[in-house]
């Protein structure tokens, strides 16, 4: 599991529970309990690392605990596949919920016990109204909702919510709902539905239940359940708060009523976050997978290189706070981009290789040069590079007219450094039958082993990065942009498959990679000299057939205050 480090600072939910804490607070004593419960019907995406970082922690930063529970409440696309790939990041982000693993199926028949205390109280019946006409009985906010059945005697309801969980009557035929206030101004109050049918295989219960109860009657229980004292959430839960707590305050559960504070949740520019629009993504095949590094679920950002450390940070810089706002999406680069900068070793990779000789260097020769893996952290250590008359460099380091201000190789007699090496000079190049260069022909300076000219003479040319052709690795190169070409894809009015960016992921072959990154595997990271910082692909590089995907360029767009 990956080392968290990363220290909460204070904010308002910090200062809610600083108040629940103090003499004659709530839970003046007691343990702060926390959950992180998401539904098992996708992958965790980064607006969940949030959530996973709000949860775990406030635990963590006063000496508590969290649960981990999966909220399987809905049998329609759960399965143990997201179980378990949740479980996975949450324990790669770096955080545990030792033996504290559950799943709302774990409390269903509770769950069916508190539903019939509630009819037997009078304070939920069931409901024969069609969706058609609740919606046509719902009123507004200056008249009250109308329903039929809400003086519907006790022992009719009961019955009928018993012959509702034996099978006898079909999807959507009735619901239990509430008893609580049809003229509310809160319309989660104007008696909600507590259980609906669903004729559906569970996961976990199999066909042992045909009625599911609603997410609202649910959580509340399973909270109280547990013990949890801050059950924290996004804002769209702060209307349903009230109906929290009367669930938790009209059944006969040993009481213990967590109180519920809400937080905004993550707004990222050109991407989604709605598990149903990534899922759509991934079943029109507009990516290759949950995984695809494109995507902002964290199996995707992993495989592209995201580090735990980075998305931490992340989540710690942007804060918590009530009101929704939307973060830069070069932010989120910009953490990534400063923890690899400290912890990526440096090497030569050549992604647009054109060949290049050096005519005076002698034929058949060759010869070491060690290079450290990091500028500033010698402790890393150091790998040898060997260099021999023919080389590969980028394309882009040779013109032959060149243009103003180009300051690497062109047949003008500029000097330019070979990375760790010898100074050079272009002499000429040569061409194919259409023209195109297939060789750059060079002199190298045998007095400036290691970049330096032993006369002191001033290099006014580009450091250029190189391979030794004769023990150079082929590989693949994925280079990624943001998958949206809209910074908001996710706007009213817009058909965000419609925002998509034609250009989101551009795959080089043929490229050039340094021997020492023959046994490259995931998930270290490194920097390729001049080019971005990239690890291998988890799914498809193979020793004989590596594949290396960028996960952050070197330059950095975000701009503080911006």
């Amino acid at each position: 599991m990956a080392e968290n480090t990363t220290a909460m600072a204070q904010n308002f939910i910090h200062d809610f529970i600083d108040e629940d804490l103090a003499a004659g607070g709530a839970y003046e004593g007691k343990r702060v309990h926390t959950r992180f419960p998401p539904e098992p019907n996708g992958y965790l995406h980064i607006g969940h690392a949030k959530a996973i970082y709000v949860d775990f922690g406030t635990a963590a930063k006063y000496g508590g605990i969290c649960n981990l529970r999966m909220d399987d409440t809905n049998p329609t696309k759960e399965d143990e596949e997201y179980v378990d790939a949740i479980k996975e990041d949450i324990h790669w982000l770096g955080y545990d919920w030792e033996d504290r693993f559950y799943f709302a199926s774990d409390y269903f028949e509770e769950m069916y016990r508190f539903a019939v205390e509630l009819i037997r109280a009078g304070k939920a019946y069931v409901c024969q109204l069609t969706p058609e006409e609740l919606s046509a009985n719902r009123g507004d906010i200056n008249t009250p909702a109308v329903s039929p059945y809400r003086d519907r005697p006790i022992e009719e309801s009961l019955d009928l919510f018993q012959r509702m969980r034996a099978g006898e009557f079909p999807d959507g035929a009735m619901t239990l709902r509430a008893k609580i206030d049809l003229a509310s101004g809160n319309f989660n109050l104007r008696d909600p539905a507590l259980y609906r049918i669903k004729h559906m295989a569970h996961h976990r219960t199999g066909n042992d239940w045909c009625i599911y109860p609603m997410y609202d009657f649910a959580h509340p229980l399973e909270d109280a359940l547990e013990g949890i004292t801050h059950s924290l959430c996004t804002m769209e839960f702060e209307a349903h708060r009230p109906l929290y707590d009367w669930v938790v305050e009209n059944v006969s559960i040993p009481y213990h009523k967590p109180r519920q504070i809400e937080f905004a949740r993550l707004g990222i520019n050109y991407t989604v976050m709605s598990k149903r629009k990534l899922r759509q993504l991934v079943e029109e095949g507009k990516v290759s997978g949950w995984d695809d590094p494109r995507m902002p679920t964290l199996c995707g950002m992993r495989r592209r290189g995201y580090t735990p450390a980075s998305i931490r940070a992340f989540s710690e810089q942007i804060g918590v706070a009530k009101a929704d706002s939307t973060v830069e999406y070069s932010f989120l680069e910009h953490c990534l981009r400063a923890d690899l900068d400290d912890t990526a070793r440096r090497v030569m990779a050549v992604l647009r290789p054109v060949k290049c000789t050096i005519t005076n260097y002698p034929e058949g020769q060759s010869e070491t040069f060690v290079l450290d893996d990091h500028p500033k952290h010698p402790e890393m250590g150091t790998h040898t590079v060997t260099f021999s008359r023919n080389l590969y460099i980028e394309a882009e380091d040779f013109m032959e007219e060149p243009v103003k201000k180009y300051k690497r190789l062109s047949p003008n007699g500029l000097e330019c450094r070979l990375r760790g090496a010898y100074i050079i000079r272009c002499t000429g190049c040569v061409r194919d039958e259409n023209g195109n260069v297939t060789e750059v022909l060079c002199e190298y300076d045998p007095n400036s082993r290691g970049g330096d000219p032993a006369d002191g003479r001033k290099i006014r040319g580009a450091a250029i990065h190189w391979v030794d052709a004769a023990t150079a690795v082929d590989a693949e190169v994925r280079l990624y942009d943001n998958l949206f070409s809209d910074p908001e894809p996710d706007a009213a009015g817009k058909n965000f498959m419609d925002c998509l960016n034609p250009d989101s992921l551009e795959v080089l072959t043929g490229c050039k990679v340094e021997a020492a990154l023959a046994d490259a595997q995931f998930p270290e990271s490194y920097q390729f000299m001049r080019q971005g910082y990239f690890c291998v692909d988890n799914r498809d590089s193979r020793p004989d057939a590596l594949v290396f995907n960028r996960a952050v360029s070197l330059k950095d767009s975000f701009k503080a205050g911006k």
